[in-house]
């Protein structure tokens, strides 16, 4: 055992004193990514926390005033060597997609996350996303009712529909400065449990 050990020591060694090419991914950076807290019991439909998704019934006649989004915003640093300065939170209203996630959710098989995504990606902020604003506390929570995201994003509610949305996407701006604006499309899928949570919606629905 110890001589086999002694071979392969002795061939690591050698490998790394022949290494003469230089690759992108060993000048990594630690990075965070942000983390929501759903708060599945405050959708007006049933839905899931890992989800990243709620719901208003625009079947309840007083929905725009008497249903409520929330949901908290903090950040995962596994390695505790990516220091946070803010998260800058955008927010938009965006009309339903051509193919849309089924409803009810339906999670896998584990019973933890959805089987599918929930929104569109990629998770780019674009012109129509707004600032709203920028938070250097974690965690931060947020409660908003559809009157209240339709005046956000000038938005009048007598012309939406089943299925569109609201969406808050997020910006991660790091203590020296580097600002993550885009993350890897698989690492924002919420089907798939990554420790990142790139967005955060509610889609209107009509059901009795």
């Amino acid at each position: 055992m110890k001589k086999y050990l002694s071979y392969t020591w002795i061939l690591v060694l050698l490998s790394l004193s022949c290494k003469t090419v230089d690759y992108d991914w060993e000048d990594f950076k630690y990075a965070p990514t942000p983390k929501v807290n759903l708060n599945a019991a405050a959708s007006a439909l049933p839905t899931f926390s890992s989800a990243k998704v709620s719901f208003f019934n625009m079947a309840d006649p007083d929905f725009a005033t008497s249903q409520k989004f929330e949901w908290e915003l903090d950040f995962h640093d596994a390695s505790g060597r990516a220091a946070v300065s803010e998260i800058e939170v955008y927010v938009s209203f965006n009309k339903r997609e051509n193919n849309v996630p089924v409803y009810p959710v339906i999670l896998s098989l584990a019973k933890v996350h959805p089987n599918e995504r929930q929104f569109p990606l990629p998770s780019t902020i674009r012109a129509t996303d707004k600032l709203f604003e920028k938070v250097n506390s974690f965690p931060k929570s947020y409660s908003f009712t559809p009157a209240e995201l339709a005046s956000l994003t000038g938005t009048n509610l007598a012309t939406i529909g089943v299925n569109d949305y609201f969406l808050f996407k997020f910006v991660v701006v790091m203590s020296d400065g580097t600002r993550i604006t885009q993350y890897n499309d698989n690492s924002c899928d919420e089907s798939r449990g990554e420790l990142c949570d790139c967005r955060v919606g509610v889609r209107f629905k009509n059901l009795k």
